[in-house]
């Protein structure tokens, strides 16, 4: 089976991911372990876990996380710091989103955290989340969102394409509500927050080339006013972002 190139363009990035302070941290990472903290939770599901940060947030708190991910050196940095953390209930399965190996209603809840915008189907994606989802389960899908202005929305997947070639699209909240009602998914509640963009450790985390990095700043410098305002963009090309919580159950 040829590799994914998801897999192929994050294998040399593992270990910047496991130690990314952008996702390491944040509200986002409360929430997900106050969802799932003193209620018994068997078995969840990790989607496109990359560095593993809610990974480690869930463990202490149910009895069994399934780490999942395209990407085997990912993977294989998320076993370790597992390990290092004492961790001895986190499974590693390489897997696409969009062709889970897992039998129907196995998981009690799912977690999927800045990877939706990698998937080459989002649709078949988040049927398959639903597939192994149990009846009474919960899910919680976080992304960064596409604002709904078209300038706006152009102007963010043009850096973000610029920076990591495995970009597919950030969602805006209209269409992730759209793709949620469209694969057996009941919307409960979204929550959206801003993040601010450090650009040296932006591009640096994905290994964007020097062109590349010249052309994002390019841009940033000949925006629009109307695109420098919203993004925030600073002088040295740091900007902000706005990251969308979706708690969803299955219909």
């Amino acid at each position: 089976m040829t590799e994914p190139y998801v897999a192929k363009h994050y294998a040399l990035r593992a270990q910047d991911y496991v130690v990314s302070t952008v996702h390491s941290q944040g509200s986002d990472l409360d929430r997900v372990e106050s969802l799932v903290a003193g209620r018994e939770i068997r078995r969840v599901l990790d989607i496109g876990c990359g560095g593993g940060h809610v990974t480690y947030r869930l463990a202490p708190h149910v009895r069994e996380v399934v780490a999942c991910d395209v990407t085997g050196p990912m993977l294989d940095a998320v076993a370790q710091e597992a390990v290092r953390q004492g961790l001895s209930n986190v499974t590693t399965v390489q897997a696409p989103a969009e062709k889970l190996p897992f039998e129907d209603r196995s998981f009690d809840a799912i977690f999927c955290r800045f990877t939706t915008h990698h998937w080459s189907d989002a649709v078949a994606g988040l049927r398959e989340a639903r597939r192994v989802l149990a009846p009474s389960g919960m899910a919680l899908f976080i992304d960064v969102t596409a604002p709904p202005s078209a300038l706006l929305d152009s102007w963010l997947q043009s850096m973000e394409l610029l920076r990591d070639i495995s970009h597919i699209r950030n969602y805006g909240v209209a269409e992730w509500a759209t793709l949620l009602g469209q694969t057996g998914f009941v919307l409960q509640t979204v929550g959206t927050h801003r993040l601010r963009m450090d650009f040296e450790s932006w591009v640096a985390r994905t290994k964007t080339p020097p062109e590349r990095v010249v052309a994002i700043r390019s841009l940033q410098r000949t925006a629009p006013d109307d695109v420098v305002r919203h993004f925030g963009i600073e002088a040295d090309g740091s900007f902000m972002i706005d990251v969308s919580s979706f708690r969803v159950a299955p219909l």
